[in-house]
Formats: structure tokens, sequence, C-alpha cells
């Protein structure tokens, strides 16, 4: 088991994911252990799940949201 919890945010660009990984560096206890690691829409939607004995591909819809 490498994590005990797995938190998600999608970010727009690789400068905005730099935002937010400065931003968690700061908030790391002394005693904490935080991994980030980035990985495009694209990757996302191969994730492979398993469950049991068979696996599953999800698809996911591709969703864009943009605010203005």
């Amino acid at each position: 088991m490498y994590q005990y919890s797995i938190y998600v945010r999608h970010c727009p660009s690789a400068q905005n994911a730099n935002t937010h990984i400065e931003r968690v560096q700061t908030f790391i206890p002394e005693e904490g252990n935080v991994c980030i690691f980035t990985i495009t829409d694209r990757q996302f939607n191969d994730i492979l799940i398993f469950n049991g004995a068979c696996s599953v591909k999800v698809d996911y819809p591709i969703q864009q949201l943009e605010l203005f």
C-alpha cells in the first residue's frame, strides 16, 4: 500500500498545477509525507479499475469546464 488516502484536483494547465503544488508544500506537517504526481487528461482517461477478479474500463465523459 502506497497511500492512506488519495485526493484529486483537476488543473487546466501545468502553471495552475504548480501553483497548487507550492501551496501544498507550505502545509506539510513536520512529520508528514506527501507525494504529488501529475497526469494528463488522456492518462487519467486510460485508468484501469480492478474490482475483484475482473478489470473494468471506465469511460469517463470528457467534460471541459470553463469559467469566465
